[in-house]
């Protein structure tokens, strides 16, 4: 069937499946560009697409804001200590997901791979909390759009903005995986020079070249590296775990990406590192350009914040400061919305596509846009308008918690579900040279991985025990864990699943084998050497 291009996208030269290499007897079928409609979705993402769209999607405009959030918790070095630490779970948690998506890159992605290694109870309650853990992103973001708005005008209510911006962005997302995919890719490169263009302004405030005065490591002394002790560190693991929660998304856009077996393991290693190193960028950064008590920053009262560079720039002389951090915002946030409901909305299509949600968001148009799914997650992520009752900074607070807790799980049960997957693989006496992808130090780094989240979902809401109870507090800070337990249970009971027995998992269906034959085809080819300038740009850009 004949799939149109989305409006202004030039049809890059692909290198189309003959016919006979598509498998007998499955959902799949080609697209007039070239590209595998694959149970409904195209499969029209390169490997650049794959690095940017990962990178894009996690670093959003509340990372300017986060970072103060961070270091006004537990202060610049426990932020650190709090950021690498998260980051460590998260190369472990990629470490699974590649060699699990590198296997299987199917719709769902590890969602579905727990129904089938662990439990099909598993894979729905796995499948609606990561649902709903992108559908808070989503409001977090609109809630963020508000914050970044509210400090050029109050004149436009917050409920306004997040309206106004809700529009565009169902617009956008609806354009097609060819579309989303370029688009994201430069609004990706465009991040990360604001990220670099970041680092380089902190670095001459803080050495006096703007504003004329050397502040060096003053704020690590006076108040100090450390704030809040344990309380003001479970804040800022869940704070973290939030901002890193969007790397595992590479492994969803296993089922539209063209060559998964070559491009995913590639994207799963460099998109990483990048995370890694802007992420403890920005937290170092920040804790050197503004005191962990300045009360500008974003805390659960803030009717509106300011990020770290926005104070130091106005501190240095440059009461414009703001509006250049500003831009830098909303520009960042015209991506991590759309990634947001990308996400999203793919978990939903693959919990509809198996039996555990309506069918109704199965539906795709022609060109393998999932509408019903996705105008459904965005419409969800209205709750965002909650910030009419009570402050954009509290609304963030609550959304945080949540968002944190079912990132925890999520991780937590990834890990799982590669050790199930690997007792399966040996059980059936499948070589491990078979793996188009291995997991670095299996089995710790899956353990570490499930332990170490396990224990994080759990000190997550310590807060809510200090200096008195708090009731709303605690109920945002643990009912995910409740939810997951009632839908886990709740499917068990009503489906009679059973634990899947190692001997007898299914090994074979969702391999996607024939998608690599273009790469066989061109390895044979020879390839002319690659200058030094391009492989540069392609390290920082893809």
């Amino acid at each position: 069937m004949g799939i149109p291009l989305a409006p202004g996208v030039v049809d890059e030269k692909t290198s189309p499946l003959p016919d006979d290499v598509l498998p007998e007897n499955s959902d799949v079928a080609l697209a007039s560009n070239g590209n595998v409609i694959d149970q409904g979705l195209q499969r029209g993402l390169k490997n650049r697409h794959l690095q940017m769209i990962a990178f894009g999607g996690v670093v959003g405009a509340s990372i300017w804001y986060g970072t103060g959030s961070a270091i006004s918790y537990s202060g610049p070095v426990g932020a650190l200590i709090c950021f690498f630490i998260i980051g460590v779970d998260v190369f472990f948690v990629m470490q699974s997901l590649g060699e699990m998506s590198t296997l299987f890159p199917i719709q769902g992605a590890f969602i579905e791979l727990a129904g089938r290694f662990v439990d099909p109870a598993l894979a729905f309650a796995l499948g609606v909390n990561y649902c709903y853990l992108w559908l808070t992103n989503i409001a977090n973001d609109y809630n963020n759009i508000s914050l970044i708005m509210g400090l050029w005008t109050d004149a436009v209510p917050p409920y306004a903005w997040i309206l106004i911006f809700c529009a565009g962005f169902q617009c956008t997302s609806l354009l097609g995986i060819v579309f989303y995919g370029e688009m994201e890719f430069y609004l990706a490169c465009w991040k990360l020079i604001c990220v670099v263009g970041g680092f380089l302004v902190a670095i001459l405030i803080n050495t006096g070249a703007i504003g004329g005065e050397y502040i060096g490591f003053r704020y690590w002394r006076e108040p100090g590296v450390i704030a809040n002790g344990i309380n003001g560190f479970g804040k800022t693991f869940v704070l973290a775990a939030v901002y890193y929660a969007g790397t595992e998304m590479l492994a969803l856009t296993a089922a539209e990406s063209r060559n998964p077996k070559k491009d995913l393991p590639k994207a799963i290693r460099q998109t990483f590192w990048r995370i890694v190193v802007i992420f403890l960028g920005l937290v170092f950064f920040a804790g050197i350009l503004v005191p962990s008590n300045d009360n500008r920053l974003l805390t659960a009262t803030s009717k509106s914040a300011q990020s770290p560079w926005t104070i130091a720039l106005v501190q240095a002389g440059w009461e414009g400061g703001g509006n250049l951090v500003n831009v830098v915002m909303i520009t960042a946030q015209l991506s991590s919305v759309n990634s947001a409901i990308y996400v999203a909305s793919r978990s939903l299509v693959a919990l509809a596509v198996n039996g555990r949600a309506p069918k109704f968001f199965a539906r795709t148009t022609t060109n393998g846009v999932p509408v019903n799914a996705i105008v459904f997650c965005n419409v969800v992520g209205l709750i965002s308008l909650l910030n009419i009752a009570a402050t954009p900074g509290k609304v963030f607070t609550y959304l945080i918690s949540i968002s944190g807790a079912a990132t925890f799980i999520a991780w937590a049960f990834i890990g799982v579900t590669h050790l199930r997957l690997r007792k399966a693989w040996l059980v059936q006496g499948r070589s491990l040279d078979e793996l188009p992808y291995k997991a670095f130090l299996y089995p710790y780094g899956a353990w570490f991985v499930v332990l170490l989240n396990l224990f994080l979902v759990f000190i997550s809401g310590y807060e809510v025990f200090v200096g008195g109870f708090a009731a709303v507090d605690f109920v945002f800070s643990y009912v995910v864990i409740a939810i997951f337990t009632v839908l886990y249970f709740g499917w068990k009971f009503v489906k009679g699943t059973k634990f899947v027995s190692p001997a007898e998992a299914d090994l074979v269906s969702g391999r996607r084998d024939y998608l690599v034959h273009v790469e066989e085809d061109s390895a044979s080819e020879e390839k002319p050497k690659t200058p030094w300038y391009i492989s540069v740009k392609r390290f920082i850009f893809s």
